[in-house]
């Protein structure tokens, strides 16, 4: 394919339709790979000179953030209009919210308008689920919900590990930190499950979920396990994903301080010494230098967390494409 080219390259793999995308617990193996190929097709479109196909050519999207976001808004935005679709941009304030309007019927002056997709991010959990129950004709991607899911950026951090690492399935992935509080650690961790990774969950014990800290298997998949001690848990690991650690959180007595919390569960280089030598460094953003993650490793060359920005503009291209035109496969 030349640079500049107007279309997409060809993926081999079917993308099956899906109006909604809300989290990946009811996603297949087949579907997140068939999703990452995608990815890396947009992936492509990304390195061109010419940075648009026509693919989405007459669909609306319209982002509906209503919590601060700038990586995940942003990459959507730049997403659809690389694929040629109208993008329309709506804050909490300044829409009708602000007047008392609910969230559902605002939701449904935008499928009257003959919107085609609602990306939606909410303070609420369950918000996306609510909306995409009542609405009948417009898809709903959820842009995070509260401290419930965080699908696409989970997706992206599985392209990135892939890319790296060639395959999931065995990887020993060590998530650290606020696992009880994050959106994004539990979405990652019902795709790295799917996919087959050993997922190793660290940090203090009050952020971890009880029902994975008990190892309740009806709630906990057999492949992930938790380990408090940071150094136990990083030994031979291929990815290392620290956690945004917020200073409320000590506030509210789940930790003794900041002070501790990076003495026991800090990624240092002298605790990345102890992975595999060629393991990855992930995080979600934003990052808490000198807090969650040493600055020294977050800027080194093991430090994918740029990679996971443009990586989520090239999956968020999938996603908007597999709502919105999915259904035809082949010819992407």
């Amino acid at each position: 394919m030349t640079t500049g080219s107007q279309t997409l390259p060809r993926v081999e793999a079917h993308l099956s339709p899906r109006r909604h995308i809300l989290d990946l617990d009811d996603f297949t193996r087949d579907e997140i790979e068939s999703l990452l190929d995608a990815a890396e097709a947009m992936r492509e479109v990304l390195d061109r000179d010419i940075k648009k196909v026509p693919s989405l050519r007459g669909k609306v999207v319209i982002t509906m953030f209503l919590e601060p976001s700038t990586r995940t808004r942003v990459s959507f935005e730049q997403a659809g209009k690389m694929l040629s679709a109208d993008v329309i941009n709506i804050s909490g304030s300044g829409s009708s919210a602000e007047k008392g309007e609910s969230l559902l019927n605002t939701a449904l002056t935008l499928q009257a308008m003959r919107a085609d997709l609602l990306v939606v991010r909410s303070p609420q959990s369950g918000a996306p689920y609510f909306l995409a129950s009542n609405l009948d004709s417009m898809g709903v991607v959820n842009a995070g919900d509260g401290m419930h899911a965080h699908p696409t950026q989970a997706l992206l951090d599985l392209m990135t590990m892939r890319r790296h690492l060639g395959s999931i399935e065995g990887a020993k992935v060590v998530i650290i930190g606020d696992v009880l509080h994050s959106r994004v650690a539990r979405s990652d961790i019902h795709g790295l499950a799917t996919v087959g990774a050993q997922v190793v969950l660290s940090g203090p014990p009050t952020m971890i979920p009880l029902e994975m800290l008990r190892g309740d298997v009806r709630h906990t998949p057999a492949n992930v396990t938790v380990e408090p001690d940071l150094d136990r848990a990083i030994e031979g690991a291929d990815v290392v994903m620290a956690l945004r650690i917020q200073k409320e959180r000590a506030a509210a007595g789940l930790l003794p301080s900041m002070r501790e919390y990076t003495r026991r569960w800090m990624v240092s280089e002298a605790r990345l010494a102890k992975a595999k030598p060629n393991a990855l460094v992930m995080h979600p953003g934003p990052m808490n230098e000198g807090v969650e993650i040493a600055s020294s490793i977050a800027h080194s060359p093991r430090a994918q967390i740029e990679e996971q920005v443009t990586n989520g503009v090239a999956m968020r291209m999938a996603v908007l494409y597999q709502s919105l035109a999915g259904q035809h496969g082949g010819d992407l």
